[in-house]
């Protein structure tokens, strides 16, 4: 019986140009040993895009640094609900560093299967591993090397709400117990007590701006994602360029070469022309002697 599971386990694992022949072998399999439920499910299984394939490979290659990157994601969605700016911030910088390095790694490994990356398709591959953290299927499915197409852009973390009075709240006061007043001729009327302010009002303001502050780390964070991103992508092009120009140079170069490969071949063809008409006029002449 046709393990469904373990199919997708080995076509993910390939590159995508195999993909799709290696599916519809073993949808055909299934179909001819009589699984039709199993060949419809392995038919339907998508051919990753290369981004998609190298975040995959990415996984399979180092499961710790795949949990680890996990764990942060995890870390971000506990700072949102405790609405904890500091864990925020430094987790956000901690998820770019290793997710600018994981991408980095994806590019190589890429490379060893001899499908080169280029900067905007390892752009792709670290907004899926951004995506991957908000999503906790797509995490699954990544986590085990079988994810099929890159989960929806996410910005932060906005579906986690904060968990109520998250904030501190104004300490409650014991009341003291009476004392009996000593008995005095002519007691003085006491001072009537004003009331005292409403502490919710101060809650709901302290949420708020723990809310708002938290909501800052984020946009801060992401901030420094997007500069560090442009920066790379940027490294990236620069590289780009100076292969380009390395190869523009050796174009120079061959040009150089055949142009003058194509000097000396039309000097000997003027020779050769000339030697030739030098022959046949000898021949005529030997004609008519």
């Amino acid at each position: 019986m046709a393990d469904v599971d373990a199919v997708a386990a080995e076509l993910y694992g390939l590159r995508p140009e195999e993909f799709t022949a290696a599916r519809d072998a073993h949808a055909a399999a299934a179909r001819k040993a009589g699984q039709r439920a199993e060949a419809k499910r392995i038919a339907a299984l998508h051919k990753p895009t290369r981004a998609v394939w190298a975040a995959n490979r990415l996984a399979r290659a180092d499961a710790d640094q795949a949990r680890h990157l996990l764990e942060i994601g995890q870390g971000l969605r506990e700072a949102h609900r405790t609405l904890s700016g500091e864990d925020l911030r430094k987790l956000s910088h901690q998820q770019h560093v290793v997710i600018a390095a994981m991408a980095g790694e994806a590019r190589r490994l890429a490379g060893e299967a001899g499908q080169e990356l280029s900067a905007g398709v390892q752009r792709e591959v670290e907004q899926i591993l951004r995506s991957v953290l908000a999503d906790p299927e797509a995490a699954e499915a990544w986590a085990r090397g079988v994810l099929a197409k890159a989960p929806p852009q996410a910005v932060g973390f906005a579906e986690v709400a904060p968990v109520p009075g998250t904030e501190p709240r104004p300490q409650q006061h014991e009341a003291k117990p009476e004392r009996k007043p000593e008995p005095k001729p002519e007691p003085k009327p006491k001072p009537k007590a004003r009331p005292k302010p409403d502490p919710e009002p101060d809650t709901r303001e302290a949420e708020r701006t723990g809310r708002e502050a938290a909501l800052a780390e984020e946009a801060l964070a992401r901030a420094e994602s997007e500069r560090a991103q442009a920066r790379t992508g940027l490294g990236a092009l620069d590289e780009e360029i100076g292969r380009l120009e390395e190869r523009l140079e050796g174009a120079r170069a061959e040009r150089e070469r055949l142009a003058a490969a194509a000097e000396d071949a039309d000097r000997r063809h003027r020779e050769a022309e000339r030697e030739a008409k030098a022959a046949r006029a000898a021949a005529r002449q030997a004609r008519r002697r």
